[in-house]
């Protein structure tokens, strides 16, 4: 009896450990099963695909391996799902990855027929094959297939599994994937193929290196009219569908994909792994204006070519999101190498020529440097050796702010620059989003409103919607400029928004409204400034601008729901005559508008201004003096601005006809009047072009000018010049002229050079002559003892 119980103790001994052992191996299969399945189920690289906002392909580029290959895509459409099933895998939603029945009906054909006749691949199957790259296909291969299937069904839904099987399946030559063969087969996505034409990709995957659309046509034609009465058969379509999907023709070759933004895509790849890791992307752009503006650009560039101007590029954005609803870099001609238009001028750093002005228009009624009107002289100004110049090199002498801004005058940009300081308006332009300031302000100084500096298009367009989006906003924030309508503008769905600095806040909504009131105030080209006649022309706040040179001309105009930038030149900074922003930018920057729906203009603020006395005739607020004065809705710090400085008060004879004081008239006699008096090198100018002026009266005999208004002015040089004098043709040293002022016609004027007297003169003021190099000093003296002096230097070379 022991022995028994001894022998039935070793038995239950040995099966625990057999047992134990089992559960071990067991545990460790179990373990393997699971980690099997690799993190990232495909590694292959994809294409870069983007799409417009209503997920129409815009463009791709292939993938690295030279295969044509959209990312995953998680959506599969029905047709396909239908189909495929049908053709590969029909009991595919309820087996566990592979299929028994399948299995076995392929064994018994195949012991029947001694070779391979049938296959038993589910399509969780092929996806597995297709993850592992198995080329050769042998038991072992097999194997592994089945069990790795078994582990993607516990891993993903059959929805996602037919996804990775259409993401991943060879569609013939070098097409990869349902998304690339539609496009390359017909020229669309696959959402919008018809069963013909899916059942036709369908049957590819089967076979693609024998069976594809340019091989063994007859093959491929009967391998889908048996899908479609497969099709048929599974009540999936009608008999009518079936034979009418049998009409329909195979596709001849692949097709070139849309190349509708190439520059946008290109940008996307250069970004895309800052914003995603996918490389396909659903775009904001408008699908319909992106080929609209493609096609007007197209149409300028061949007329601006007949001048040597080869470039032109525009961009198009929604003011309240910054959305980008048309990106064309460049009109895109691969095959001529030579005009450079695979350069992406939107993105590229150009001289901005006079776009920023508005920017310091702003900035400086914003902080109360400056009224929407107030004169700014407007006469030869030299700065430390820099001498700007208008674009017509003409002087108005004095000019209103807003008028210097619509008409884009340099030399009244400068002076208010100078004013403002141009290290504040650096920041300005950071702060407000311009990014591409690489240089210190000290190496730009006063040129920055010029064009002496690098802005690129995205920057400059993004700023004048952050402008466009706080004025729409200032009934909404109670006139208060909130730092979050400062932004960049995006160009894909999700793209994370980078808001400006907080500072941009001293930037009112008020003012920002004087300045797009200015700036629709321009002539348009073309229209002879008839178009406010035309209820159907809509208002836009525009700036042209034109870089040193001739190289860069642009135009950016802006309503209250659009920015619309155009730039025109030579990607190699040719420069060219003629290639002013009006007249090749501008044109173009209207046609873009033409093709947007009309909206109002921006509503007046409600919040957060002033209303200020102004003078009149001046536009600063008003002095004592001022005798014509305006209570005037003004930018909220107008308060602040300096009091008008060109009325005073003057004291005149009975007559009215002369001028007088106490040294020379009876207090009881004289006329106290309010004069609008500018400087004499202001008067000289504003005078000839603006005839109501009226000059100070001539002092009464026997009186001498002693109140203190300057009598004269030397316009050219200016304090401590430095001119350099050019040879003339001959060979001979140039001469220079200088110009004065004096506010008495016929006054006589003595000239002196270094205490040695020169030439006097009347009426006309200008002398040329040939200083030696070296320091010397000008003197002028009037015939009532006035005199002025001035430093110069003349140096032999620049």
């Amino acid at each position: 009896m022991n022995k028994i119980f001894l022998h039935i103790k070793n038995n239950i001994k040995a099966t625990t450990v057999k047992t134990r052992i089992v559960i071990v191996l067991g545990l460790i299969a179990g373990v393997l099963f699971l980690i099997m399945l690799p993190k990232q189920l495909f590694t292959a690289p994809t294409s870069f695909v983007i799409e417009d906002a209503e997920g129409n392909l815009l463009n791709a580029s292939i993938a690295s391996d030279g295969q044509w290959r959209f990312p995953y895509n998680k959506n599969v459409p029905q047709k396909f799902s239908d189909c495929i099933v049908t053709f590969e895998d029909k009991r595919f939603f309820y087996h566990p990855g592979i299929d028994i029945i399948a299995i076995t009906r392929s064994a018994w054909a195949n012991l029947q027929h001694s070779h391979t006749t049938q296959g038993a691949s589910t399509i969780t199957m092929q996806v597995a094959r297709l993850a592992g790259k198995n080329r050769h296909r042998n038991f072992w291969n097999k194997v592994k297939e089945t069990v790795l299937a078994l582990r993607l069904e516990t891993a993903y839904s059959k929805k996602e599994l037919l996804a990775l099987y259409a993401a991943n399946a060879p569609f013939g030559s070098n097409v990869v994937g349902l998304d690339a063969a539609a496009w390359r087969y017909y020229g669309r996505s696959a959402e919008k193929l018809s069963w013909g034409e899916m059942a036709t990709l369908a049957v590819l995957p089967n076979a693609p290196s024998l069976v594809n659309p340019g091989k063994n046509r007859q093959i491929l034609l009967a391998k889908r009219n048996l899908l479609l009465d497969k099709l048929f058969r599974a009540g999936k379509i009608s008999r009518q569908s079936a034979d009418l999907a049998k009409l329909e023709s195979l596709p001849v070759k692949p097709l070139p994909l849309p190349q509708d933004a190439p520059h946008l895509l290109q940008r996307y790849k250069k970004e895309y792994s800052r914003h995603s890791s996918s490389t396909k992307i659903k775009t904001t752009i408008n699908g319909t204006l992106q080929k609209a503006v493609t096609r007007l650009l197209q149409q300028q560039q061949q007329i601006l070519r007949g001048n040597g101007i080869n470039n032109i590029c525009a961009l198009v954005l929604d003011v309240e999101s910054g959305n980008t609803m048309a990106y064309v870099g460049n009109i895109y001609q691969p095959s001529n190498k030579e005009l450079e238009s695979d350069v992406d001028v939107i993105a590229a750093s150009r001289s901005p020529g006079s776009t920023l002005k508005p920017i310091l228009y702003a900035a400086m009624l914003s902080d109360g440097s400056i009224l929407p009107n107030a004169l700014v002289p407007d006469i030869p100004t030299e700065i430390a050796g820099y001498i700007p110049q208008n674009f017509d090199l003409g002087f108005d002498g004095a000019v209103p702010a807003g008028r210097a801004l619509s008409r884009s005058l340099n030399i009244p940009a400068v002076r208010l620059l100078q004013q403002y300081k141009y290290q504040r308006f650096y920041e300005v332009l950071q702060q407000t989003g311009i990014t591409t300031l690489k240089k210190p302000a000290d190496f730009y100084g006063l040129s920055l409103i010029l064009g002496g500096c690098e802005v690129n298009m995205w920057d400059l367009a993004g700023v004048y919607a952050s402008f466009a989006r706080v004025l729409n906003h200032q009934a909404k924030n109670k006139g208060v400029t909130d730092p979050i309508d400062f932004h960049a503008s995006r160009y894909f769905t999700g793209q994370e928004i980078k808001h400006a600095s907080t500072n941009v806040a001293t930037i009112d909504p008020t003012s920002i409204y004087f300045t797009f009131q200015a700036m629709q105030e321009v002539m348009r080209p073309g229209e002879e400034g008839l178009w406010q006649q035309f209820n159907s022309s809509q208002k836009i706040a525009w700036k042209t601008g034109t870089s040193f040179g001739f190289r860069d001309g642009w135009a950016i105009g802006v309503t209250p729901q659009y920015v619309v930038a155009v730039w025109v030149g030579n990607t190699d900074g040719e420069g060219r005559p003629g290639l002013i922003g009006i007249n090749t930018a501008a044109p173009v920057m209207f046609d873009i508008f033409r093709l947007l729906p009309n909206v109002k203009w921006f509503t007046k603020p409600s919040y957060n201004y002033s209303y200020v006395e102004i003078c009149r005739q001046t536009g600063f607020r008003a002095n004592v003096d001022c005798r014509d004065v305006d209570y005037l809705f003004m930018p909220p710090n107008a308060i602040k601005s300096p009091l008008c400085p060109y009325h005073k008060i003057i004291q005149l004879d009975a007559t009215g006809n002369f001028r007088v004081h106490e040294n020379c008239e009876m207090p009881a006699n004289m006329i106290h009047q309010s004069w609008f008096i500018l400087p004499p090198s202001m008067e000289y100018y504003y005078k000839q072009r603006n005839h109501d002026y009226k000059t100070l009266p001539a002092f009464k005999t026997g009186c001498v000018a002693d109140e203190g208004i300057k009598q004269m002015e030397l316009i050219y040089p200016g304090p401590g010049a430095k001119i350099y004098v050019p040879l003339e043709i001959n060979g001979e040293k140039g001469r220079t002229v200088f110009s004065a002022t004096h506010r008495e016609q016929h006054a006589k004027i003595f000239w002196s050079l270094d205490n040695n007297f020169i030439t006097s003169t009347e009426t006309r003021h200008q002398i040329a002559i040939s200083p030696a190099a070296g320091k010397h000093v000008i003197t002028l003296t009037d015939n009532n003892g006035n005199s002025i002096s001035r430093n110069f230097e003349i140096i032999d070379k620049e």
